[in-house]
């Protein structure tokens, strides 16, 4: 029988009475709050994972295009200089009159002024502009640099050397007195020598418009890369 006062079935009343979760938030809001206060995962994953793949991408592309740029631009300094040296051996067997080994003497006076150049300008140039942040000028000033010593000097050098034993060796020209083999070689060639002068003003032309190109090329993906971060 129910008490008088309390209906059948009524909730307590007064003490009886039991907060739900007192001190606690329902789930539900707790679930609500958490959600607003931070992000969506799965919206920040669509937001943000094609951005950077496209930022990613684009640096590639960039680093790409500009490594490009500098192989070419390697390489056609490396290939002045193997001109110059097919130019100076031409023009030092002609003061020789060597007629032996000519395939030996082309290809080694190609091969490596080639080389040389191609390992020099990546040590004075491209190496130092990417380390050493240089400026364009000293970025031109080395470039022309790396063409007058390893495009001419080394070349001249080393057809000058080459024929000349073969000289001596196949008796091409008039034994020189002893002790001014230099001089007597010298005097011998001074009009070919000076045939060099053109690929030597070259050089430096091509050097100095080489080393202005490379910087430019640097500066332009450094800005870009910089502006996409």
């Amino acid at each position: 029988m129910a008490a008088p006062g309390r209906e059948a079935g009524s909730a307590p009343r007064g003490k009886d009475v039991v907060p739900v979760g007192a001190g606690e938030m329902p789930k539900d809001i707790k679930m609500a709050t958490y959600t607003r206060g931070q992000l969506s995962p799965s919206l920040g994953d669509k937001e943000l994972g094609p951005m950077v793949i496209e930022i990613i991408e684009k640096k590639i592309e960039y680093l790409r295009k500009e490594n490009t740029l500098n192989i070419r631009g390697t390489l056609l300094v490396g290939t002045a200089a193997g001109f110059s040296g097919i130019l100076a051996n031409f023009l030092f067997r002609h003061c020789f009159k060597v007629k032996h080994d000519a395939l030996k003497t082309y290809a080694s006076l190609t091969t490596l002024p080639f080389l040389s150049t191609l390992v020099t300008y990546k040590l004075l140039v491209t190496d130092a502009l990417y380390s050493d942040n240089i400026s364009v000028e000293e970025c031109a000033l080395r470039s022309s640099l790396v063409g007058i010593v390893c495009g001419v000097l080394y070349p001249t050098g080393l057809a000058f050397s080459k024929n000349g034993r073969l000289a001596v060796k196949y008796h091409t020209v008039p034994l020189p007195p002893k002790g001014r083999v230099l001089h007597h070689w010298l005097m011998l060639c001074q009009t070919d020598i000076k045939g060099m002068l053109i690929p030597l003003a070259f050089q430096i032309v091509f050097g100095i418009y080489q080393g202005i190109q490379h910087y430019a090329v640097f500066q332009s993906t450094l800005e870009k890369t910089v502006h996409e971060d």
